[in-house]
C-alpha cells in the first residue's frame, strides 16, 4: 500500500530529549519556553521580523480577519481548502469568489477589480500548492481601493519571491503546520505581519484578549499551542534542509517518469523558489483522471483530488457561482503520493500504472 502522504517524523530520541525538559518544568502550554523558542527560530529561518505561533492554520486565518477588523466582503479564491472560505463566513464576513488563473491556479488578479463593491474590505488569496500569487498585482489593486490583504500560505513554507520570504507580503500571511505539511508541529500554524501593532493585537487575540490578571483589552480566542507541538517543530526544523532537498529530488524523478503522461503541472511563479509540498498533475480530462485514479486505487496506491470539488458551487451555506476555469481545474487536478520516505522504485511503479491506464 502506498498512501498519498506520510508525515515526516524525526529520530524519536531527538524529540524525547526535549520532552525531558517539559517534564522537569511542568509547563505544558500557555506559550512555554519551547513555543517561544520555536517562534524565534522560525523567524530566523524565514528571515522575517514578526511571527506568532498558534493552534492551527485555521485559527491563524480567524485571527487575521479579526485583527484587521473586517466585517464586510472579502474577495477570495474558490480553489483552496475549505478553511479559506469557511473562516470568512465564521467571522461574519462575506466571501466573494473570483476565478483562478489557468496556469498558476492562484487567484486571477485581472478578475479582482470587477468584483469590488462598496462593501469590499479585503482580499484573501491562497498561494496554491505553495505557488505564490501575483503579489505585485494584488498589492497594486489593494492600494488603489484601500483594501487589506491576507495571504493563505498554508502550503508555502520556505518559499521566497525575488529573495524575500513569501510571508513578508500582504498585511498578514498565515501558514499551516499540520502533520500533512512538509514542515509540521503535528498540529499548529502561524501568522506573520510587518506591522508590530498587528502582531501585538494578534498576540492579545491568541490569549482571550487578556491584558493583565484581571483585565482584558480585546475580544480574543484560545489560539495558544503546547510545548509538545513546539518540541516537534523545533526538532523538525533541524531536518528542514534535508526534507526540502529530498522532496525536490523526488519531484524531479516524477517529472522524468511521467513525461509521456497526458497531463501538465501547474506553472510556478518564475520569481519564486519552489518548496515541493505536493506533486500535482492536471490531466487532460476528468474522464482520464477517474480512470487513472481507479486503477491506482485498485492497486492500493492512493491519490487525492485536491482541491475538489470547487468551493464555488458546493458549499451549502453559500450561493453557487459559475467559474469555468476553477471548475475545469478542480475536475482534473490529482495529487500523487509524495513524501520523504517515498522511494524511486515506488515512483517507477506509480508511473508504469498511470501510463498503463492512460493507454488502455
Amino acid at each position: 500500500m502506498i498512501p498519498v502522504t506520510k508525515p515526516f517524523l524525526p529520530p524519536m530520541e531527538e524529540y524525547t530529549k526535549l520532552l525531558e525538559g517539559v517534564w522537569k518544568r511542568q509547563w505544558l502550554t500557555n506559550m512555554g519556553p519551547l513555543a517561544s523558542d520555536l517562534e524565534i527560530r522560525l523567524k530566523e529561518y524565514l528571515n522575517i521580523n514578526h511571527l506568532i505561533f498558534v493552534t492551527n492554520g485555521t485559527i491563524a486565518l480567524q485571527m487575521a480577519i479579526k485583527a484587521l477588523d473586517l466585517t464586510g466582503e472579502i474577495i477570495t479564491t474558490p480553489f483552496s481548502f475549505v478553511a479559506t472560505t469557511s473562516t470568512i463566513v465564521w467571522e461574519g464576513c462575506t466571501p466573494v469568489f473570483v476565478d483562478i488563473d489557468k496556469d498558476s491556479l492562484c487567484i486571477d488578479p485581472t478578475k479582482i477589480e470587477e468584483a469590488i463593491t462598496d462593501k469590499t474590505q479585503a482580499i484573501l488569496a491562497t498561494h496554491v500548492y505553495g505557488n505564490p500569487c501575483d503579489v505585485d498585482a494584488i498589492d497594486k489593486i489593494a492600494k488603489k481601493y484601500n483594501l487589506k490583504v491576507i495571504y493563505d500560505g498554508a502550503h508555502a513554507f520556505g518559499v521566497k519571491i525575488n529573495g524575500k520570504s513569501v510571508f513578508e507580503f500582504g498585511d498578514i500571511t498565515t501558514c499551516s503546520l499540520h502533520a500533512t505539511k512538509l514542515f509540521h508541529t503535528v498540529e499548529g500554524g502561524f501568522a506573520t505581519t510587518n506591522d508590530p501593532e498587528l502582531l501585538k493585537k494578534m498576540a492579545s487575540i491568541r490569549n482571550f484578549g487578556i491584558s493583565g490578571p484581571e483585565s482584558f483589552d480585546n475580544l480574543g480566542i484560545n489560539g495558544k499551542n503546547s510545548e509538545f507541538h513546539a518540541a516537534m517543530g523545533l526538532v523538525n526544523l533541524r531536518h528542514i534542509d534535508y526534507i526540502l532537498e529530498r522532496r525536490k529530488d523526488l519531484a524531479t524523478y516524477y517529472d522524468k517518469k511521467l513525461i509521456n503522461v497526458k497531463a501538465v503541472k501547474p506553472k510556478w511563479n518564475n520569481s519564486a523558489t519552489e518548496n515541493y509540498p505536493y506533486y500535482v498533475i492536471l490531466l487532460e480530462s476528468e474522464e482520464l483522471l477517474l480512470k487513472i485514479k481507479k486503477g491506482l486505487d485498485d492497486n492500493e496506491i492512493f491519490t487525492r483530488r485536491y482541491f475538489y470539488p470547487s468551493l464555488a458551487n458546493t458549499l451549502p451555506y453559500l450561493k453557487t457561482v459559475d467559474l469555468q476555469v476553477t471548475d475545469s481545474i478542480a475536475k482534473r487536478a490529482l495529487c500523487l503520493p509524495f513524501y520523504v520516505d517515498l522511494t524511486e522504485e515506488e515512483i517507477d511503479l506509480i508511473a508504469r500504472l498511470i501510463l498503463r491506464y492512460q493507454n488502455n
